[in-house]
């Protein structure tokens, strides 16, 4: 047996041992702080988190209540994320990419009768994005149908989408792609005219708007990252929110097991019929709590991360504030250079909540993405690519006989992909080749852009000198 720990401070009540751990905390992460002021930036790193004292001691406290599921800090923070965005529910899950998921799969389910979405039906995606956007149509058995984006936006084309929607088609799942929202009018009336369910895929675009709303929250389903390179963290996590009642019953169901009951952790009998249940081929009266509904998943959080989460949450203004100062001095710093390279645009009615800031070198330009990115990386300055790229390149779907459609191509392709196909894809393809961003996280400042601009000058500079 382990014998008790000595006491060093006997007569200290428990009170003021939290009071004072919590105080060390605050001193510990000013002290963390002053060595990260003190280190000369090396490298401007593409996204990145800010946290300190307040998450620091939320994460002690939380460590402190030893309840190690989701509990109070949990119930804090969706309630205070549904407030915030201004819907009525929010649910917590591991990741964004299980939000998408847990959104998609709740599509699939019996209880929405005949607006379930089964195998065989299709749904409107776009080939330049984030793999798990696409990964749950395919995983549920449905068609994506893959429609080309814009240059300038990065976001779905309109217009073909529009001409993509067939008879089959009973979804729209598409990302806000890097915090730039897509023309929510337009899709909300599609949605409508043709009885569709809108996913909004916003795990990049937590706090962009349009019209003053936010995203994820016009379609009928959003969803939201809260992984370190994101707006807010807490560690690894994500959200899924709705408006409607019976998609967050299945939501729910769909993240704890696919059960039926929808008592939070630690509760019994919310529904005071737990006994007195007759569902499925269960004998009458079986235990409501074990009774299970969906195939789903355990993609819970714990208490631990939504204690940070719910720190970050209250700090997401002032990151919002600071990343659109950064997109803002480099759309100025950089303005010089629209000749060889296309900066990001956005509708009048959106309001972006920038994730990276994206630059696309012109076709006519002296040199190449590549160039410019290894030029960049060796001067300090962080990059990434769009994502995948154009998605139908990737070896999850060239390495696989995965029905899908492009575009509104009558035929629906379920063998080897060919150049010719992807030649469909006009605009996805331009960015494959053309497309990189960098960073405007909160943990840059308008001083980095400033870096940022000048290594890109510097680049441009050597390669018009080179020329001549």
């Amino acid at each position: 047996m382990t014998s008790p720990a000595k006491l060093i401070y006997p007569d200290m009540k428990k009170e003021e041992i939290k009071r004072q751990m919590m105080q060390l905390a605050a001193q510990y992460a000013t002290c963390l702080a002053q060595e990260s002021a003190e280190k000369p930036k090396t490298y401007i790193p593409a996204s990145g988190k800010s946290i300190g004292t307040e998450e620091l001691q939320n994460m002690i406290e939380a460590s402190l209540d030893m309840w190690l599921t989701a509990g109070r800090f949990n119930d804090a923070f969706e309630k205070a994320f549904a407030e915030k965005l201004g819907v009525k529910h929010a649910l917590t899950c591991n990741s964004g990419s299980s939000a998408n998921l847990l959104a998609f799969s709740a599509l699939t389910s019996p209880k929405l009768r005949d607006k379930q979405l089964r195998p065989g039906d299709e749904v409107i995606a776009v080939a330049a994005g984030f793999p798990t956007t696409v990964n749950p149509i395919i995983q549920n058995g449905l068609v994506p149908v893959f429609v080309d984006a814009e240059v300038g936006t990065y976001n779905v084309d309109i217009a073909k989408l529009r001409k993509a929607i067939s008879p089959k088609t009973k979804a729209i799942f598409l990302a806000h792609t890097l915090g730039n929202m897509y023309d929510m009018d337009v899709v909300m009336q599609l949605a409508e005219q043709h009885g569709l369910w809108v996913i909004e895929d916003s795990c990049d675009a937590l706090g962009a708007r349009w019209k003053g709303r936010y995203a994820g929250t016009i379609g009928h389903i959003g969803t939201f990252s809260c992984y370190p390179a994101h707006h807010i963290t807490m560690g690894e996590g994500g959200v899924v929110i709705t408006n409607n009642a019976l998609l967050h019953r299945i939501l729910l169901s769909f993240r704890d097991w696919g059960r039926d009951c929808w008592c939070a952790p630690g509760r019994d009998n919310t529904c005071h019929a737990r006994f007195r249940m007759k569902l499925g081929n269960l004998p009458e009266g079986y235990d409501h709590k074990y009774t299970y509904s969906h195939i789903g998943y355990n993609l819970k959080i714990t208490d631990w991360q939504a204690a940070i989460g719910l720190a970050q949450l209250q700090k997401l203004d002032s990151f919002l504030e600071m990343r659109r100062t950064n997109a803002e001095t480099l759309l100025h710093e950089l303005d010089d250079l629209r000749h060889v390279l296309i900066l990001p645009s956005h509708l009048p009615d959106c309001s972006p909540s920038w994730f990276g800031f994206l630059i696309s070198v012109r076709e006519e330009a002296p040199f190449t993405k590549q160039e410019m990115v290894e030029f960049l990386e060796a001067h300090g300055i962080g990059t990434r690519q769009l994502f995948a790229g154009n998605i139908l390149r990737q070896p999850m779907l060239t390495d696989t006989d995965t029905p899908l459609r492009i575009g509104n191509d009558e035929k629906k392709l379920s063998s080897a992909l060919t150049e010719s196909d992807y030649a469909k894809l006009p605009g996805t393809e331009f960015m494959m080749n053309h497309t990189f961003w960098v960073g405007v996280a909160q943990n840059n400042t308008p001083q980095d852009m400033k870096r940022t601009s000048a290594v890109i000058h510097e680049f441009v500079r050597n390669f018009v000198q080179t020329l001549h």
